[in-house]
């Protein structure tokens, strides 16, 4: 964690880097490294703001938030076989351990999440 922490905050220089804790998703108590915040007002009118990518020590998992391709092309494909050992969510790369992944490739997602980030 502590190694990723450093190379997702090199990557994200610049870019606030805040502790979110509380309770997410459904209520569960999460504690979230979060890089780079924007301003979001959703469908349903509320407002608030939110981190670009979140870093955070699940129970089984790392799991990185905000940096998973979202679309279903082939560069997304390739990226994603680069990867290497994860679990792929909506918008999160998942893994057991760093040495299950390709750190490059996953830092490259976390540029692209920056460069993609809404401004606020």
């Amino acid at each position: 964690m502590a190694r990723l922490d450093a190379e997702i905050s090199r990557v994200m220089a610049g870019d606030q880097r805040v502790l979110w804790e509380g309770k997410f998703w459904g209520g569960t108590d999460q504690n979230i490294i979060g890089y780079g915040v924007y301003s979001y007002k959703g469908r349903s009118g509320a407002s608030g703001e939110w981190f670009v990518v979140g870093l955070a020590a699940q129970k089984n998992y790392i799991t990185v938030y905000g940096v998973a391709p979202s679309d279903d092309t082939a560069e997304a494909k390739a990226i994603l076989d680069r990867l290497g050992k994860a679990k792929i969510g909506r918008s999160t790369v998942s893994f057991k351990r760093l040495s299950d992944i390709d750190v490059p490739t996953l830092l490259g997602l976390v540029d692209r999440a920056r460069t993609a980030a809404p401004t606020s």
